[in-house]
């Protein structure tokens, strides 16, 4: 069955009027469209966290706001009739595909999410804007749809922290869920911006989940046994410009002696900028959670 196509605020309002009423629970997955097998399996936890009378909502929408001057928003993928097939093959109910007008009416926010410490570290360092965009249309989505849950995936995980700050700050009174990273049979992330690899780019970005997985092995030798392993994969790899390599605590805090931990790495292959990372249990034996 083909999912609503909402585009404007009350055409949303509307979509979701009779689960409302009726005492539904609405789950929200907030995407910029270009979906992949990634997206589709936070669209599935979705499905699969509802019930009868529950609504699963999907946004499509590619938010100006996060994109920094000369990054890619010209030639971000959109690709909506291919996504709203995605979108009814996993169930959903409702797909809010706004304009620009439609999310910001009037122009650019006055107002604005400021991220805070946390959002000038890792792709904040590299992005100074990034996440003061990211956090404002999130929060802009979630008073729109007013989800019960909001789905978001581990791929991007600094993302995904910042998001569950500021749902717990501003006392948002949304379940943030956490879907794992999907990944192709050789280990690369899932990503939208995959397709701007050539194919020798995408055999190089392979080094990125290969020092992750390394790294990771290495856990109960302690931190800096996993910071130099992976740091080692990377060092060896061809075309790979590393940005960071780095192990946190799950907020993104320093890494504890032992327990779980988080090592993320982004770098740039050809043109294209990519981060993946993996949950790691330091300290025990051979314990990685896969992210």
């Amino acid at each position: 069955m083909s999912p609503v196509v909402a585009r404007t605020r009350s055409e949303l309002e509307e979509a979701l009027a009779g689960v409302r009423t009726g005492g539904g629970r609405v789950t929200l997955v907030p995407t910029m469209g270009a979906l992949h097998d990634g997206h589709a399996s936070l669209l599935a936890e979705a499905r699969r966290s509802s019930g009868t009378g529950d609504a699963v909502v999907a946004s499509i929408f590619v938010n100006p706001l996060q994109f920094g001057a000369g990054e890619d928003l010209d030639r971000y993928p959109r690709t909506l009739e291919a996504d709203l097939e995605v979108c009814a093959a996993e169930g959903v109910d409702v797909v809010f595909a706004p304009s620009v007008d439609e999310v910001y009416p009037g122009g650019d926010p006055q107002v604005t999410v400021e991220p805070g410490e946390l959002g000038t570290v890792l792709e904040g360092a590299a992005r100074p804007t990034h996440f003061r965009g990211v956090l404002t249309v999130v929060a802009k989505l979630l008073g729109l749809v007013r989800p019960d849950v909001t789905v978001l995936g581990q791929k991007d995980y600094q993302q995904l922290v910042l998001v569950r700050r500021m749902v717990a700050d501003l006392c948002m009174g949304v379940e943030v869920v956490g879907g794992q990273t999907v990944r192709e049979q050789d280990g690369l992330a899932l990503s939208s911006r995959n397709r701007y690899l050539t194919a020798e780019e995408r055999r190089d970005a392979l080094a990125l989940s290969a020092a992750l997985r390394t790294g990771a092995a290495t856990a109960p030798s302690g931190a800096d046994e996993v910071l130099r392993a992976a740091r080692a994969v990377i060092d060896a790899a061809s075309g790979v410009e590393l940005d960071y390599l780095v192990l946190t605590d799950p907020d993104l805090g320093p890494p504890p002696a032992e327990g779980e931990a988080r090592l993320l790495v982004a770098a740039r292959v050809g043109s294209t900028r990519l981060l993946d990372n993996v949950a790691v249990e330091l300290g025990a034996a051979a314990a990685t959670g896969e992210s």
